[in-house]
């Protein structure tokens, strides 16, 4: 008898493009994006501005680079950013930031958000004697990753954004899930994405692409970008192949998010109440669930590791695990998810 593969909710960026999606690809126009002659290159990066409500847009291999890029193109070397509490710039970025761009980070706030009042409290002012690394940028990651997939609220995000503004700060959008936020908030993505400097979201999260993000921005600012992305070898050839992957994600899969986001709650709903996993499924906005082990659970590893023929998760800091949906995930793997934590656990 074949066993089943394990479902896997180590991440949204482990999905696999499906036939279509390769169909698009194999039957993508190509040209060499390094000139500008890649149409389909071309019409994804189009397509992207239009969707986060920004002028331009640039398609770029990797989430991690399109915040890095934007970095770059806002900052100088010796400035200040500000970022939430868990930002994927600092803890999944490979210090980027403070190797690439020479910029130090400044956290706020708890889970990731932060207040106007909080932001306010932080700057740096630009101060004649030069002690003082001037505050240049601030970054907003929506959803936040180590957040449990927490969307910013609709009021806070402006409140935060004019703020920014009083201070002369730009405004950069860590967007990697921002589909996901706009469907939760119930809004379009452009709500969030019209009022800042710049955005990336990932084509390679819950979209279901292969491979790439799009940073996008006004004109300016993505020529900028562009020239820091060939710096940094993101200059990619006939990338067309690549880039109708991410139209077609964008054409096909935007509606199906609310698909994941109720699993995630199934998911969250059912594990809670589990011994040893500590959960409030209402915490659970999005895609992501994030359970805590309680002192009588196994470590995070060791939990991971006793389910992981049937199901593939993450340990997430020293007392979490974390699961998130996406579109290789159905019903029959939530059910089976629950199973194997409650043989483990005792259930």
């Amino acid at each position: 008898m074949t066993r089943l593969a394990a479902s896997d909710f180590r991440s949204d960026t482990v999905t696999r493009p499906s036939l279509a999606m390769r169909q698009a690809m194999f039957e993508a126009e190509v040209g060499d994006d390094v000139f500008g002659d890649d149409p389909t290159v071309i019409a994804l990066q189009e397509r992207a501005a239009a969707l986060v409500g920004q002028e331009a847009a640039l398609f770029v291999p990797s989430g991690t680079m399109g915040n890095q890029l934007a970095i770059l193109s806002h900052c100088r070397p010796g400035d200040d950013v500000l970022v939430g509490e868990g930002a994927h710039s600092v803890f999944y970025e490979g210090g980027g930031a403070a190797a690439l761009g020479g910029v130090q980070m400044s956290v706020i706030g708890r889970g990731g958000l932060f207040s106007a009042e909080e932001l306010s409290e932080a700057v740096k002012p630009h101060d004649a004697s030069g002690h003082l690394p001037p505050t240049r940028l601030v970054m907003l990651e929506n959803t936040h990753n180590r957040g449990g997939g927490k969307v910013w609220p609709l009021p806070a995000f402006d409140a935060v954004v004019a703020q920014a503004r009083v201070h002369d700060l730009a405004v950069h959008l860590d967007g990697a899930r921002l589909f996901n936020a706009a469907h939760a908030a119930g809004v379009s993505a452009s709500r969030f994405g019209a009022s800042v400097d710049s955005v990336s979201f990932c084509l390679s999260k819950g979209l279901g692409a292969p491979v790439g993000s799009m940073l996008c921005g006004s004109v300016a600012f993505v020529r900028r970008a562009h020239r820091y992305r060939k710096m940094l070898g993101g200059g990619m050839r006939q990338a067309g192949i690549l880039a109708a992957a991410g139209l077609y994600a964008l054409e096909h899969n935007l509606s199906r998010l609310g698909d994941d986001h109720r699993r995630a709650q199934d998911l969250a709903l059912a594990l809670s109440s589990l011994p040893g996993l500590v959960l409030d499924p209402t915490s659970v906005e999005t895609n992501i669930v994030i359970a805590r082990l309680a002192l009588e659970a196994p470590e995070p590893a060791a939990l991971c590791a006793a389910v992981s023929e049937e199901v593939r998760a993450l340990p997430f800091g020293a007392r979490a695990i974390r699961l998130v949906t996406h579109l290789d995930v159905g019903d029959a793997d939530i059910e089976r998810a629950v199973s194997a934590f409650a043989r483990v656990l005792g259930r």
